[in-house]
């Protein structure tokens, strides 16, 4: 038997004998919480098309609903299989983890609908892509988190490239139009998964990401539960096809369980404004996918956007370390 507190090394995993939780090692020489950042920025992308193919058939907050319900159904088994139950919240952590179903959760998705009822989907990610940005000053001015002049090249680097990418290489026509209801709309997105994130970083300190993921994701359900009883969800269940309820299986098991998940797990090694600008390679993976499955046009500029949004990020976090537990 391994003596207490002795890790043993298990598929890459850290498996510690007197508390049976598992950490990612990175033994090969590639950081593993750059690849999960990277792969959750890649199940995010293709939310929109999984969104996109549920917009049409179920109303916003009844498929915001259902998606966390799959989420946290989804994620207790995986958090009972490698740390066991969680543990109910303490009472110091019961108004934070309220906050972060609030904000990650239920206004960031009453913002995005709402926002995407007035304006165009680019419009709206060209918005959403600033959250980096938000990140970042947030950190520089709460945390006093150094802002050097190779991660500020970056942060710009890949917000232009992020811009490239969203307008599919015409950025000029997207600043074409006023700023109304639902512009306004989508910086409240900006705003709740700002403040999701910061939220989650203090909670962070006395939670691993996994309980903390789940009961935020309790906290949401909850307060989406009325409103989606108010569009007649019950009545709703019925009509959803095989593909309504695949759509919303990625949506819950990939772009929320395991995204949401491997981000908070960045946040916590790497910081916030590091984990967040990874958000700038979502729309660069989101107009992959469509390409590949949805066979819309890329354009080579759209490309060189890409890789500016791929070099921001490396420029962002070359001089990160992992803060090992």
């Amino acid at each position: 038997m391994t003596p207490a507190g002795q890790p043993c090394y298990i598929s890459g995993c850290r498996l510690h004998a007197a508390n049976p939780t598992f950490e990612i090692t990175d033994r090969t020489g590639i950081d593993m919480t750059y690849l999960l950042l990277i792969a959750t920025t890649f199940l995010w992308g293709g939310t929109f098309i999984a969104g996109r193919l549920v917009a049409g058939e179920i109303p916003p907050f009844s498929a915001s609903f259902l998606r966390f319900v799959i989420a946290g159904a989804a994620l207790l088994p995986i958090i009972a299989a490698t740390e066991g139950m969680p543990a109910l919240p303490t009472r110091r952590q019961f108004l934070p983890i309220l906050l972060l179903g609030l904000s990650g959760i239920f206004s960031y998705n009453a913002f995005f609908f709402t926002g995407l009822s007035h304006i165009t989907a680019s419009r709206a990610a060209l918005i959403i892509a600033t959250t980096p940005l938000c990140i970042t000053l947030v950190s520089t001015l709460l945390y006093r988190e150094p802002l050097t002049r190779l991660r500020g090249i970056g942060i710009l680097l890949s917000l232009t490239g992020a811009l490239l990418v969203i307008s599919n290489g015409h950025p000029t026509m997207i600043f074409a139009g006023g700023f109304g209801p639902g512009e306004f709309s989508l910086l409240g997105c900006v705003v709740s998964w700002t403040v999701y994130t910061f939220v989650g970083k203090s909670v962070l300190t006395t939670m691993r990401p996994l309980p903390c993921v789940f009961y935020a994701i309790l906290a949401g359900t909850l307060l989406l539960a009325g409103p989606a009883l108010i569009e007649g969800l019950p009545a709703l269940l019925p009509s959803i096809d095989v593909v309504g309820w695949a759509s919303l299986a990625y949506l819950g098991i990939g772009g929320t369980s395991l995204g949401f998940s491997w981000y908070y797990l960045g946040i916590k090694r790497i910081g916030p404004s590091r984990a967040g600008v990874f958000i700038n390679l979502v729309p660069v993976f989101a107009l992959l996918q469509s390409w590949l499955l949805l066979s819309e046009t890329l354009k080579p500029i759209v490309l060189a956007g890409g890789f500016m949004v791929c070099t921001g990020v490396y420029l962002t976090n070359r001089r990160a370390r992992l803060h090992r537990p």
